[in-house]
């Protein structure tokens, strides 16, 4: 397999219509190599519109969902981020070399070791790893008073946890993926002063649903 050309049809054929327009993300799709964060035994799908298995029962999201983040949270050199479910790590290398540091919490550890080891590969030391469920709130894992500019949940909520919205600094965005499949909505979240908040529906999708998720009151006959 040619991996720069499957690499460029990738942006050009996928992630470019999934309307990625941003060059600063095209550009570091070429410079951060998705196929060093896939499982070697799927390393010839890394470029392939799909989700892969990672283990554990999870999966890698697709390349064009994980450009598409990184679009819409739009992190800068100087901003913090949080991201809740680590996976692969390959959209942790992504947030990461567009931010300050990247705090990202995985629920299993074979996950989180592995992701861990593909960072320090790539030469990316600016993110932080911890082990543990934080699907409902992050208070085990960081500082209680620290906010983030940038917040990513990795898989699907039925509701946003009410413990996160005051975690984003203002003029902070939260990435999370709404919804009971097959209705799904991704949605931005951009806290304007410390007592609002303006919600944005970006797009539909599916994805596989965080563990342990906040679950709503859902009404039985």
């Amino acid at each position: 397999m040619d991996i720069e050309q499957a690499r460029f049809n990738m942006v050009e054929q996928q992630i470019r219509t999934c309307e990625v327009l941003d060059q600063s993300v095209l550009e570091l799709l070429f410079n951060v190599k998705r196929e060093d964060f896939v499982p070697a035994v799927y390393r010839s799908l890394a470029f392939v519109d799909m989700e892969i298995p990672l283990g554990e029962g999870q999966l890698m999201m697709p390349p064009k969902l994980e450009a598409r983040i990184l679009q819409e949270v739009a992190p800068k050199a100087h901003e913090r981020v949080l991201e809740i479910g680590t996976g692969s790590g390959y959209l942790s290398a992504l947030l990461a070399s567009r931010a300050a540091k990247v705090a990202s919490i995985e629920y299993f550890e074979s996950l989180a070791v592995s992701a861990a080891a593909k960072l320090a590969a790539a030469g990316i030391g600016n993110v932080e790893i911890t082990t543990g469920d934080a699907a409902r709130s992050p208070a085990k894992f960081v500082d209680p008073q620290q906010q983030f500019d940038v917040v990513v949940f990795t898989g699907s909520l039925p509701v946003l946890p009410a413990a996160y919205l005051p975690r984003l600094a203002v003029g902070g965005r939260l990435f999370a993926i709404i919804g009971d499949a097959p209705a799904m909505k991704a949605m931005l979240y951009t806290k304007a002063t410390e007592q609002s908040t303006n919600a944005l529906e970006l797009f539909e999708t599916v994805v596989a649903p965080l563990l342990n998720a906040e679950q709503p009151s859902r009404f039985t006959f």
